[in-house]
């Protein structure tokens, strides 16, 4: 946890655990490997817009996480997952997360636009 923002003071005094920001990069980043092989990668990418999980159990470190991850539909370009994980001792979380596809190229030159205004 206290790397999540280490310039947070608080952050630097929470337990020293899984802290949820760590767990939903590692959901995306699961996510993202069992759908890239069915992708024109790089061009097609994924992001992640929108994440509903729990968090049910501390994970200290030197724990493996293991996440699974069920693609249970698809809605145009956008896929919705649903996910497990544990800690080998606890359930960690469960829920779902949806991911959109997007023109890799496209995307960053919109995000270069952005940046100017």
């Amino acid at each position: 946890m206290p790397y999540l923002f280490p310039e947070s003071s608080e952050f630097r005094v929470m337990p020293n655990v899984l802290a949820n920001g760590f767990m939903v990069g590692l959901f995306e980043w699961a996510c993202i490997r069992a759908i890239r092989p069915h992708l024109d990668w790089p061009k097609e990418q994924t992001v992640g817009i929108g994440v509903n999980l729990t968090h049910e159990a501390a994970t200290p470190r030197g724990l493996e996480v293991t996440v699974r991850v069920r693609l249970e539909s698809i809605q145009g370009r956008k896929f919705i997952f649903s996910i497990t994980a544990d800690d080998g001792i606890d359930k960690i979380s469960e829920g779902t997360h949806e991911r959109f596809i997007i023109d890799g190229e496209k995307f960053n030159d919109k995000v270069k636009k952005k940046r100017l205004c």
